[in-house]
């Protein structure tokens, strides 16, 4: 007991302190009351900015020395946690490899990323308990020898006045800074005093700069640029769960994953215990995102598809339009609930239990009493049958006692371990397997026109049913609406573990059987779901977020909408939305707050034969700008000009692979674009996109999503007619 106290007090020590004989480190100061009852300013802390004298610096020197002060407190803490001796605090093995463990997480996080600033932003308060405190904010907490913060999380309360401080509500914030960096080095600094009237209010060029910045590699994160409405969102409760439609280039993503940073700094405890998870549309969109968490310093949060989550068969096959939009209605569960239960057939033997010398006979009517109040209970297939015999067992415990004796609970145990009770469980109540229960259904057209009655049409049975039944559960051709119905069938049998929170991206393209298989890792936790509805381009792409909440068991959820676009050019935003109409009527259209004059080109290619070349040529223009570049084209066209592209000798990379500076140019198919950003965008043929999909409306929204991946500009090439929705 010693050893696993001594191993809790050493987790809430500082991972800074220093080992034994060094002088120790205080705690890191999370708490902003502390922070503020602290003492006067250490000297490592700038003076009040001055102007530039002779024989002093000036403050963009000031602020490079508490930069480098800082990497060397960042570093020192990092060689303290990697010199911790465990060797007298550990009584076994087990806990050694645990806390061994921890350690080494804790060096990893804190590993000092030169491409990454360790801070990008000051306030200067007015009013703290020490007067003139200024607090350096960053990506993660650094403190000195003393415990005094160098460097404060975003994440802490005292940091929230940088991203919601404001002329009209300056919460006690004198001047706000904003650091500018190059390749690492502190470059630049730009002032806000938001109590002096005299000054006027303007457009923040650090910020601007650092929303345009060229996109090369995988998705970083927002924080430096993390505006009001979107830290309302990320600094959200754990308790409840929050939806948030964006339009493209609202930050949508990335504040979903602020919010699980937010989240774990907040209730690191509690979301250690019970896990968090990240749900994207496909592995490319999920490597694109997967280096921002480990960026803010948080290193264990998994990242899964819905596919990943229900992959308890092989995906091999595919679905008709039509049979997969069947598949994943919501109407299904309950064409599986049935199905489950049939499997129970109730009792018409007496049973008759020997023990000993002595029989016990438990009568048919009181077996099927039992029964029927298990399916009353609608618990679990799994647990009821795993109840069965308990109760069967209980009621015969009742009849010894009714005789004299005095039976105790391992004589119950017995009981329900006798080969009759077992014999009887099995014919009353047997085991089900879900993949072969869904196959049957799939197969078996009497079996699920026996369960879907009053469920499904006649019509929509045929549709669901294989053209050619598979003879065993490894030889089916399972789709991947097949695998969400086993799981579905999985969960009426066995409940699925819910975890303490769930990032849903890209929700608009969700069945409402997928919805169900996410909101069932969440039952008892809190999700934050991401998506636009415009964008929604399956067959099954929800209509509401009222409805996709009510399929994911979080009907309370709050809906945000946000509606200012910080990534996609005005002209591009403006060209795109004029498809909203026809696509996602009533649906709000994206003000961006960037003026990109010229960013929009639409070129006609006379002769279609011609296309191919100029396609690749526009790309070269686009490869003389700075940045990554996507050539985004239906999925049909991919081939051809992967073809063109490799004859004129440009390399490109596929959907998930990382730019790099000698590697820009991506070829994606207009399939999975969703989620993705370039600096540059080349878009192929638009009415390819549009006549691609199985409809109209899926085509448009397709397209919509291909319009907007550009961050600094989009040519579109056509040699047939533009959709008539383009205007």
């Amino acid at each position: 007991m010693r050893a696993l106290t001594t191993i809790a007090g050493l987790a809430r020590l500082p991972w800074g302190a220093p080992p034994p004989g060094r002088k120790p480190a205080g705690p890191p100061c999370r708490d902003p009351r502390r922070i503020r009852r602290r003492q006067p300013v250490p000297a490592h802390v700038p003076e009040p900015d001055q102007p530039d004298q002779p024989d002093q610096p000036g403050p963009l020197a000031r602020e490079r020395a508490h930069l480098a002060a800082s990497r060397t407190a960042l570093r020192t803490m990092r060689e303290d946690v990697q010199a911790l001796d465990i060797r007298d605090v550990t009584a076994n093995w087990v806990n050694a490899a645990v806390l061994e463990r921890q350690i080494e997480e804790r060096v990893k996080a804190l590993a000092d990323l030169s491409h990454t600033p360790l801070f990008f932003g000051r306030l200067d308060y007015l009013h703290t308990t020490q007067e003139g405190q200024r607090f350096y904010i960053g990506r993660r907490h650094v403190h000195d020898a003393d415990g005094d913060p160098m460097v404060i999380d975003w994440r802490a309360p005292v940091s929230q006045p940088f991203y919601r401080a404001s002329r009209k509500d300056p919460l006690d914030v004198g001047l706000r800074r904003r650091f500018g960096y190059t390749g690492g080095d502190l470059t630049a600094y730009e002032d806000e005093h938001l109590t002096d009237p005299s000054e006027q209010e303007r457009t923040s060029r650090l910020l601007q700069a650092e929303i345009e910045r060229p996109r090369v590699g995988p998705m970083r994160d927002i924080v430096a640029t993390i505006q009001p409405e979107q830290d309302e969102i990320v600094r959200s409760g754990l308790g409840g769960t929050v939806c948030v439609q964006g339009g493209p280039g609202t930050g949508k993503t990335a504040v979903g994953l602020h919010r699980v940073a937010y989240l774990l700094y907040a209730h690191r405890e509690r979301l250690a215990r019970t896990g968090t998870l990240v749900i994207g549309p496909n592995r490319s969109f999920l490597h694109y995102i997967e280096q921002v968490l480990p960026a803010l310093g948080e290193l264990e949060v998994k990242q899964a598809t819905v596919d990943d989550l229900v992959a308890h068969v092989e995906v091999r096959g595919a679905d008709a339009a039509d049979a997969a939009v069947i598949k994943g209605d919501a109407r299904m569960a309950e064409v599986l609930r049935r199905a489950v239960r049939s499997h129970v057939t109730m009792p018409v033997e007496p049973l008759m239990v020997v023990r000993g010398s002595r029989r016990w006979r438990v009568p048919a009517y009181e077996l099927e009493e039992i029964v029927r109040e298990l399916l009353d209970r609608d618990i679990r297939y799994g647990a009821a049958r795993e109840a069965l015999p308990q109760r069967i067992a209980h009621t015969v415990l009742v009849r010894m006692e009714q005789a004299g004796e005095a039976p105790d609970d391992r004589v119950q145990d017995a009981v329900a371990r006798n080969p009759a009770v077992k014999a009887a469980v099995k014919a009353v109540w047997p085991p089900v397997d879900p993949a072969k229960l869904v196959l049957r259904l799939l197969s078996d057209a009497d079996f699920l026109a026996a369960h879907a009655e009053g469920v499904l049409s006649a019509d929509e049975q045929k549709r669901v049913l294989l053209a050619k039944p598979a003879r065993s559960v490894r030889a089916a051709k399972w789709s991947s609406a097949d695998a969400v119905l086993i799981d579905e069938a999985t969960d009426l049998v066995q409940r699925t573990h819910s975890l303490g929170h769930v990032v849903l991206d890209e929700a608009q393209d969700l069945s409402p059987m997928q919805y169900r298989a996410v909101g069932r890792r969440c039952t008892t936790g809190s999700a934050t779901v991401l998506g636009d509805l415009a964008q929604g381009t399956t067959p099954w792409a929800t209509e509401s977020w009222a409805e996709a909440l009510s399929h994911l068991g979080k009907s309370d959820a709050v809906v945000e909408e946000l509606t200012a676009g910080f990534r996609v050019p005005r002209e591009v935003i403006a060209y795109a939305s004029r498809l909203l109409p026809h696509m996602s009527p009533g649906l709000a259209e994206v003000k961006s707050v960037r003026e990109a004059p010229g960013s929009l080109e639409i070129r006609r290619v006379g002769d279609p034969a011609d296309l191919d070349a100029a396609v690749v040529a526009a790309c070269g223009e686009s490869l003389a700008h700075e940045g990554s570049i996507g050539l985004i084209a239906a999925d049909a066209r991919v081939p051809a000009l992967a073809g063109a592209l490799s004859a004129a000798g440009h390399a490109f990379l596929s959907p998930g692979e990382e730019t790099t500076a000698e590697s820009r140019l991506t070829l994606v198919p207009a399939s999975l674009a969703k989620g993705l950003e370039y600096d540059y965008v080349v878009l192929d043929e638009p009415r390819a996109v549009v006549d691609a999909e199985p409809d109209e409306r899926t085509g448009l929204r397709r397209l919509y999503v291909s319009l907007t991946r550009s961050v600094s500009g989009l040519t579109v090439l056509h040699a047939s007619p533009l959709p008539e929705e383009l205007g």
